[in-house]
Parts: structure tokens; C-alpha cells; sequence
């Protein structure tokens, strides 16, 4: 029989009570991410005959009557976002967060965030959990993290995701923050999207950013300064598979994207029972995200494609430099350097 075994800690003086919270914490994250909303899914559709079939009717008709709260503020639940669940999943890996310039409280933000990996663990940890005191480093200032709009369509799940900051990355949605007449307002993008996914390599560091231009934009629209964000170690938690560009694996990653939304990606990590075997258990590595300096936009309604490429550009080269002058401080080899595709 299988006994559970910890993953080893890199601080040798925490205790085994300790050290399960924080294997439980990080895998309960893993265990949201995919499954949650599928079975909450399923579980609705299945409750639909049985004598419990009202619940359905009932949870539907609220979805409809609810359907535009995800871009209109949603329900942010502060209880939730500071459980102590989070601090136990942030000390398994462990995640850092890195100030390298202030965030001003009378200014909009747009960040961009990189690398996307597989789950998005450290911007998660450290923009919408409060684990790693956001609050305190950047006073004033008010995180939304963005993401896929097709999941605020799963039910339940998309109460969950709603509870702890999360919204839709449609331009309705995050037109909704930056024109609030509170300033400090910081809409936070994983710009490389689920594509970016099927480049996660551990010790690799490519981006998919050339052509992803909508976050310029929507900057420029509200004069809200760019920031550019890397997690270093994101894409090291999960052992992944690739595939090479045009072979029917990757065409098939393609077309499912297309069609639901995101890529299935090939990714493992260890087991619970052995650290020897596969699992979907988090690898325990480091993960260290630094916000950089802002980059000052003009507020243009109407943006020409000439000044979105200008600012894109900036911000490409701004990515660059801070991911050269942190990268050793992280564990990344002199030698690594960021590849923009």
C-alpha cells in the first residue's frame, strides 16, 4: 500500500503538520482549476432528473438573470481571498512578489503578465489572494485579473472564479473597470492567453507577444500607464509535453482551441503517494513575480495602428530589460534569454 509522502521543504525547520497544508493548498488549486467546473456541470445536469430537478430550473434561471454581473464589478469576496489556504499554497512552492516601482493610487494600470504556463500560479497567488501582501506593497491600488470570458459560463464555477477577483477578458469587461471614477485600478492580463500554454518548457522562456496588441490598445484608450510583470519558475512547476508546430498533435491542440476556447496541453507533475511517480501535484519550484516600472500612454480614444505598435514596441523592449536585470537574482542562466514570438 501506498503511503503519502511529502514533497521535501526548502526550509528544513517546518513541521510535517506544516508541510501538509502546504502540499493540500497547492494541490486543492490544481483540483479547481480542472475539474470544478466540469463537475459542477455535470452535477447540474444529473440533479435535472431526479427529484431535485427545481435546483437546475431554479440555478438556471439565476444564471440568466445574473449573466452580465462578471463584467459589471462581479462579487469579489474578501473572506475568501484571504484564507489562509493561499499563504499555505504560496510557502509550498515558494512564490515571491518583487516591487521594483511605485504604483501610484491616482493612476489606471493596465500589467501585462508572462509567462502564462500552465495554471497562471504565481499572478494568481500574488494579484488576487493577497497572500504575498499586494495591499501593502501597492497601497491603494485594486487588482483585476483577466481571464478566459468562456468560463463565467460554467456553472458554479463561475461564482468561485467571481468570489476571488477574477473577470471576463472582453473589452466590456475591463472598459467597465477603467472607467470607474476611482483611480487605481489595475487590470491584469496574462497577454499571451491559453496559446502561450502550449509553450510552457521548464528552464524556458518564450512569449507569445508580437501579435498580441488588444492590451496597447485598451491602455491607450483610458491613458492607463502599461506595467510589464514576469513570473520567473512559472513555467517550471509542470513537466510538459510539446509538440512541434504542424504536427497533427499540435494541430489538434489548435483546433480544440478553437472550438472550446483553450488548448489541451500534455503536463504532469508528482504524485501524492510517491514524488517519484506522475501526479498532478506542483512540482515545489520557486516562483518570483516582479511588477516593473510603469510606462507612460496618452489617453487616445481612437489609437492609430502606428502609435498601438509604438507603445508596443516600448513595452516589448521595457519586458526585456526587466526580465535581463532579474533573471540571475531568479535562477535563470546568464546565457537564457526571453524569446518574443
Amino acid at each position: 500500500m501506498d503511503i503519502l509522502t511529502i514533497p521535501p521543504s526548502s526550509c528544513p525547520n517546518k513541521t510535517l503538520q506544516k508541510q501538509w497544508l502546504e502540499t493540500l493548498g497547492a494541490f486543492q488549486y490544481v483540483l479547481s482549476f480542472l475539474f470544478l467546473g466540469p463537475c459542477a456541470s455535470i452535477l447540474l445536469f444529473l440533479l435535472f432528473f431526479t427529484r431535485l430537478w427545481p435546483l437546475t430550473v431554479l440555478y438556471l434561471m439565476w444564471l440568466y438573470v445574473d449573466r452580465d454581473t462578471p463584467s459589471q464589478g462581479g462579487r469579489r469576496w474578501k473572506w475568501l481571498r484571504t484564507r489562509k489556504v493561499w499563504k499555505h499554497q504560496k510557502d509550498y512552492f515558494p512564490i515571491k512578489l518583487v516591487k521594483t516601482a511605485e504604483l501610484h493610487s491616482k493612476q489606471n494600470y493596465v500589467l501585462g503578465s508572462h509567462p502564462h504556463g500552465i495554471m497562471s500560479t504565481g499572478v494568481f497567488c500574488n494579484f488576487l489572494t493577497n497572500c504575498n501582501g499586494f495591499s501593502q506593497h501597492f497601497p491603494g491600488i485594486q487588482p483585476w485579473l483577466a481571464t478566459l470570458a468562456g468560463l463565467f459560463h460554467l456553472p458554479v464555477f463561475r461564482d468561485y472564479i467571481m468570489a476571488v477577483g477574477l473577470r471576463p477578458v472582453s473589452r466590456h469587461s475591463l472598459d467597465f473597470v477603467l472607467s470607474q471614477p476611482q483611480l487605481g485600478q489595475a487590470v491584469v492580463i496574462v497577454t499571451g492567453g491559453a496559446q502561450e500554454s502550449l509553450y510552457t518548457t521548464p528552464g524556458q522562456h518564450c512569449l507569445a507577444l508580437k501579435r498580441h496588441k488588444g492590451f496597447v490598445r485598451l491602455a491607450l484608450r483610458y491613458g492607463a500607464s502599461l506595467v510589464p510583470t514576469y513570473s520567473f519558475g512559472e513555467n517550471d512547476v509542470f513537466n510538459t509535453k510539446t509538440f512541434a508546430e504542424g504536427s497533427w498533435p499540435y494541430l489538434c491542440q489548435v483546433i480544440f482551441k478553437k472550438i472550446v476556447g483553450f488548448p489541451p496541453c500534455v503536463f504532469w507533475g508528482q504524485s501524492l503517494f510517491s514524488p517519484n511517480s506522475w501526479g498532478l501535484l506542483p512540482l515545489a519550484r520557486p516562483i518570483t513575480t516582479v511588477v516593473g516600472t510603469p510606462i507612460p500612454v496618452p489617453q487616445l480614444s481612437t489609437p492609430t495602428e502606428k502609435q498601438v505598435d509604438h507603445y508596443h514596441r516600448l513595452y516589448m523592449e521595457a519586458l526585456e530589460r526587466l526580465f535581463e536585470e532579474h533573471k540571475e537574482s531568479c535562477g535563470v542562466p546568464a546565457s537564457t534569454h526571453l524569446i518574443l514570438c
